[in-house]
């Protein structure tokens, strides 16, 4: 048990491998990661990125990105940042603005950032970029944590 009374979910590792673990075992049963084609490129404490092709499918009626599937980057990019810790932590809430439209064949790269952390509450920004490295969208992600449970065993 730690200080506070909540047992250690990190086995005393490092925290760069509590994240590279978590990452593997989040995406062991992420059907979202394969059905979008996503990609992991880092991951790390507070912080992920990741990747994603937009494909014929995803496009609108205007042959852009529908912003749904950037906002399951973005999303996605969120929920790996926050769980990075190994303590279970789900979405309270997001805000998403766009500023530019993904267009077939773009790569786009959502990076999530961990700006505070405390007790139960996190907030996390995320930025959506293509392969020129345009910015499509940014979005802010506000976590809950799920005291003492934990994503994987380490």
């Amino acid at each position: 048990m730690t200080e506070a009374g909540y047992r250690d979910l990190t086995n005393g590792l490092d925290p760069q491998l509590v994240a590279e673990r978590v990452r593997e075992g989040m995406s062991e049963n992420d059907r979202v990661l394969r059905a979008n084609g996503i990609r992991f490129e880092a991951v790390g404490p507070g912080y992920a990125k990741v990747t994603m092709t937009v494909r014929e499918e995803m496009l609108n009626g205007f042959r852009i990105c529908h912003g749904g599937f950037i906002t399951v980057l973005a999303d996605t990019a969120f929920a790996y940042a926050c769980n990075s810790y190994n303590e279970q932590t789900v979405a309270s809430g997001i805000s998403l603005d766009f500023m530019a439209p993904g267009r077939p064949g773009d790569l786009l790269c959502a990076e999530a950032q961990e700006v505070f952390a405390a007790g139960r509450t996190g907030v996390y920004d995320i930025s959506v970029t293509n392969q020129k490295g345009e910015l499509l969208a940014v979005m802010r992600g506000k976590s809950y944590r799920l005291k003492g449970r934990a994503v994987v065993e380490l």
